[in-house]
């Protein structure tokens, strides 16, 4: 059974202590992660993982990457995606993008609501959906 999560936590959190490996997948301070599924893959050691993302205006989601893939669909508001290697990208409601396993990248809510997304993960079981960047 899927289960759900909603935290708010601050940035400086994600990298206190040894705790920072039970707490990295906790989401930054203005953002919300509600898990809405998480399920076993026909592919061993893969799952899958779909949540809804959603940032406050002016927030932002530092440099991370995932153990896997993320395919984000915008639901709401501009959202400025920056993925190591890439130009910067620009996304409204309705728009699209990948990241590639391992990719490096950040996020940030550049307009005045709060901004949502729909991410699926296709990650690697076991390990933390989100992995801070050094």
């Amino acid at each position: 059974m899927p289960w759900r999560t909603r935290g708010v936590l601050a940035p400086a959190m994600l990298f206190a202590s040894g705790a920072a490996a039970q707490i990295a997948s906790a989401p930054p301070v203005g953002s919300t992660r509600t898990e809405l599924q998480r399920y076993d893959l026909s592919i061993a050691g893969r799952e899958v993982v779909q949540a809804i993302v959603s940032l406050a205006p002016g927030a932002a989601a530092p440099r991370h990457s995932h153990p896997g893939e993320e395919i984000i669909y915008v639901l709401k508001g501009t959202w400025v995606y920056q993925l190591d290697g890439h130009p910067e990208k620009t996304l409204k409601a309705g728009d699209v993008l990948y990241v590639p396993y391992g990719v490096v990248h950040a996020a940030k809510n550049t307009g005045t609501e709060t901004g949502s997304e729909l991410a699926t993960y296709i990650v690697e079981k076991g390990r933390p959906l989100v992995v801070p960047a050094k």
